[in-house]
């Protein structure tokens, strides 16, 4: 059993209206899709996402989404929430998906949804059919492939929780020891190793840190 990790990059006017405001928006830093549920014989899907942003923004613009006929915006914090809609199914997503048709794969969540608008996900499944997965998307969708091999991994790590910057936040605090006893490092250190404020890096690693611990605590 193999698996592939994509990039896919779509053309503008084929995706979603919501991967285009978070390409072209501030307010939201990135968006997984982490569940969903498509109703076999009809157009209506029904998709959990968890994102990272400022709430208010995007319920402005999914609000005025043709496609979404309702949604759910519940905040975790000040800067993340998840989104639970339900939507009609867009003639760009089913010929997308058809790349998937008659073949043995699975998509592992989360699919992220990057600052670019592009779409990040592991598909796992035997070679043949990774490979014609890799010819068979539409005209206009490029994939890149990010990492391919052997599907051993025991289960997801919890530094998997973390987004890119919370991860390198955490790698150089570990780094300059800051978390060691006594600490042999401040935050300042930390901040001028990431080029940041220390107001920015204190709370890149308190959003580390809790991620962290709610996985070890959870597991």
């Amino acid at each position: 059993m193999k698996y592939l990790t994509l990039t896919l990059r779509q053309p503008r006017r084929t995706r979603h209206p919501m991967q285009n405001f978070i390409a072209d928006s501030e307010s939201v830093e990135r968006e997984e899709l982490l569940a969903w549920n498509l109703l076999h014989g009809e157009d209506v899907e029904y998709v959990l996402f968890y994102v990272e942003g400022d709430v208010e923004p995007y319920r402005e613009v999914i609000s005025g989404v043709e496609s979404v006929e309702s949604f759910t915006l519940a905040p975790i914090d000040e800067e993340s929430f998840y989104a639970y809609v339900r939507q009609v199914t867009r003639d760009a997503d089913r010929r997308f998906r058809a790349a998937f048709a008659h073949r043995h794969l699975l998509v592992i969540p989360p699919i992220e949804y990057t600052g670019e608008g592009h779409m990040r996900f592991t598909v796992v499944g035997e070679s043949d059919d990774l490979q014609t997965l890799l010819d068979g998307f539409p005209e206009g969708i490029t994939a890149t492939v990010e990492e391919v091999g052997d599907y051993d991994r025991r289960h997801g790590t919890v530094a998997g929780a973390l987004t890119d910057r919370q991860f390198e936040a955490a790698s150089v605090a570990a780094e300059l020891g800051y978390y060691e006893v006594p600490k042999e490092a401040t935050l300042a250190d930390v901040a001028a190793r990431l080029d940041c404020a220390e107001s920015t890096a204190s709370n890149l690693l308190r959003k580390a840190e809790a991620k962290v611990m709610g996985r070890v605590v959870d597991e």
